[in-house]
C-alpha cells in the first residue's frame, strides 16, 4: 500500500488528519491552458490529492518549532552542475527532492505541496507525481510544473478557493527554494511545515518550522535529513530510480529495528486473537478501543468481533481465504481485523481513499474473494468491483446482525477455530508504483515483529 520503513524508506504516518475530498477535474492540470490563468488554477485547485504530514509526536502541544540543517557546499554545487547539465532550474531540482520526500511520508504517487513561486508572495499549490523511473525524469516533470507556476503567477488563488468554495489550499506544506519565505513568522492555518532553503554567513542552510502538535523536534529533524538524503542520492546518480536508496539515516535504521523491538522474552503459544479473548475473560467491562466519542469495552468489541466473524463464515469462506478491509481507521475497522483473525482468514488493508484502479489491482493480485466495508467508504470501491464480478462485499454494520445464528448469544461466543502458527494472516503491498504492485505476506504472529525482520513473511 504505500511505501513502509521496511521497504527502504522513511516510516509511515501514524495517524492523520482528514481533509474534504475533492472531486477530480476531467482536464489535465498541467496542461497549458489559454486565458489569464482561471481554467489552469481551477483544474489545479479541483484535481484532488492533498498531501497529509504524518503526527509524529507523542506529547502534542501549540506553539511552532524550529530547526536548520546545513547543506555541505560540495552538495550545492554538485546540484547546481546538475542544473545546469539538464538545462533546468536548481528551484526544479530542489523541488523534485522535495516531492520524494512527501511520497515516502504519506505513501502517495502524487503529492501536493505550496510553493513560493515569487519570493514574498504566499504559497500556490503544486502538484507533483513521482513513481518516475530517474532522478532526471523527475526533475524535468518538476522544472515543467514549475515553469507552469511562473507562467500563471500573480493569479488571485485564494480568491478562487473562494468562490469555487474550497476549505482552504489542499497542501499541509510549504516549500520555498529561494528565501526560506514561510520558515520566519507564524505559518499560516492549515500549514504544519514551512521549509527553505537560504544562505547565511558560511553556507546553506535548509530551515524548518512546523506545528509542534503535530510534528517533535526529532520528527522535525528527521524530515530535514530525509531532504539532505534525497538531494545526495539524485546528484550521486541521477538516473537511478529514486527510492533506490533508503531516505533513513543509519541511526534511524538502527532504532526501526532494535529500539522499537523492545525486550526479548518468551513468548506463549497462542495467536494475537487469542491473546485478545484472555483479556476479554479477565477484563472484560474495562475500556478497550476509543475513537472520537465512541468507546468500547473489551467484551463490547470482542460481541462484535465474533458475530462478524460467523457472518463471514456464513458466507463460505475458509483458513487462508483473504478478506479486504476498506474502512476509514475507526472501532469498525478494529472489529473486523479480529473477526478476520478469528474465523481463520488473511486480513488484506486498503485505505478507502485509494483511486478505483489501484483498489481493483490490489484486490485482484491477492486474490480476495470477499470485502469488508461501510457506508461513506465504497465509493471508489465501487467502481473497483464493476472490473471484478466474483468479489462480493458485506457492511460491517449488516454482519453484526447477521452471523448466521438465531441464537443471539451463541453469535456472541468465540469462535474457536484452531489456526495453526504458519497460517497466511495478512497481505499488505509495499508499492506504489501501480505498474507493479508489491505485496508481503505473512502467516500468523505470535506477536508484532520488529520492522522488516519476520522470518516467516513471503513475497507475492
Amino acid at each position: 500500500m504505500g511505501r513502509k520503513p521496511g521497504s527502504g524508506d522513511a516510516p509511515a504516518a501514524a495517524s492523520a488528519g482528514k481533509r474534504p475530498e475533492r472531486r477530480a477535474a476531467p482536464m489535465n492540470p498541467m496542461r497549458k491552458p489559454a486565458g489569464d490563468g482561471r481554467e489552469f488554477w481551477t483544474a489545479v485547485l479541483v484535481a484532488g490529492g492533498f498531501a497529509t504530514i504524518p503526527r509524529w509526536t507523542l506529547h502534542p502541544a501549540p506553539g511552532v518549532g524550529e530547526h536548520e540543517a546545513r547543506i555541505p557546499e560540495t552538495l550545492m554545487a554538485a546540484l547546481r552542475r546538475l542544473a545546469e547539465e539538464m538545462a533546468v532550474s536548481l528551484r526544479a531540482v530542489l523541488v523534485a527532492a522535495h516531492a520524494e520526500v512527501l511520497a515516502v511520508l504519506t505513501g502517495e504517487r502524487e503529492v501536493v505541496t505550496g510553493y513560493v513561486a515569487v519570493p514574498g508572495e504566499r504559497a500556490v499549490p503544486c502538484r507533483l507525481t513521482v513513481g518516475h523511473s530517474s532522478w532526471r525524469a523527475l526533475v524535468r516533470h518538476a522544472d515543467r510544473v514549475e515553469a507552469e507556476l511562473q507562467l500563471y503567477r500573480g493569479f488571485p488563488v485564494e480568491a478562487l478557493e473562494r468562490e469555487l468554495g474550497l476549505p482552504g489550499p489542499p497542501f499541509e506544506t510549504v516549500f520555498d527554494p529561494a528565501a526560506g519565505v514561510g520558515t520566519t513568522g507564524d505559518l499560516d492555518e492549515g500549514v504544519v511545515l514551512g521549509l527553505g532553503i537560504a544562505r547565511d554567513g558560511t553556507g546553506h542552510v535548509l530551515r524548518l518550522r512546523h506545528r509542534t502538535d503535530v510534528l517533535d523536534a526529532g520528527s522535525a529533524r528527521r524530515i530535514a535529513g530525509y531532504h539532505i538524503r534525497a538531494l545526495t542520492s539524485m546528484v550521486a546518480d541521477p538516473d537511478a530510480a529514486p527510492g533506490r536508496r533508503s531516505l533513513l539515516s543509519a541511526e534511524e535504521v538502527r532504532f526501526q529495528a532494535d529500539g522499537l523491538a523492545g525486550p526479548r522474552r518468551e513468548l506463549p503459544d497462542v495467536r494475537v486473537h487469542e491473546l485478545f479473548e484472555q483479556r476479554v475473560r479477565t477484563h472484560p467491562d474495562a475500556v478497550a478501543a476509543v475513537h472520537g466519542e465512541r468507546e468500547w469495552t473489551y467484551r463490547e468489541l470482542n460481541v462484535r468481533a465474533n458475530r462478524l466473524g460467523r457472518a463471514l463464515l456464513a458466507r463460505g469462506l475458509s483458513h487462508e481465504d483473504v478478506v479486504a478491509v476498506v474502512t476509514e481507521r475507526n472501532l469498525d475497522w478494529m472489529a473486523a481485523v479480529l473477526a478476520i483473525f478469528k474465523a481463520g482468514l488473511a486480513y488484506l488493508p486498503i485505505e478507502p481513499g485509494f483511486p478505483a484502479d489501484r483498489i481493483a489491482r490490489t484486490i485482484s493480485r491477492a486474490g480476495c474473494r470477499l470485502v469488508l466495508t461501510e457506508r461513506g467508504s465504497s465509493g471508489a470501491l465501487d467502481v473497483a468491483l464493476d472490473s471484478l464480478p466474483g468479489v462480493r462485499t458485506l457492511l460491517i454494520d449488516a454482519g453484526y446482525v447477521d452471523a448466521g445464528y438465531v441464537d443471539d448469544e451463541a453469535a456472541n461466543r468465540d469462535l474457536g477455530v484452531a489456526v495453526a502458527p504458519d497460517q497466511l494472516a495478512y497481505i499488505f503491498f509495499t508499492s506504489v508504483r501501480p505498474a507493479n504492485p508489491r505485496a508481503r505476506c505473512a502467516s500468523t504472529p505470535h506477536a508484532q515483529p520488529p520492522p522488516g525482520q519476520d522470518p516467516r513473511s513471503r513475497d507475492r
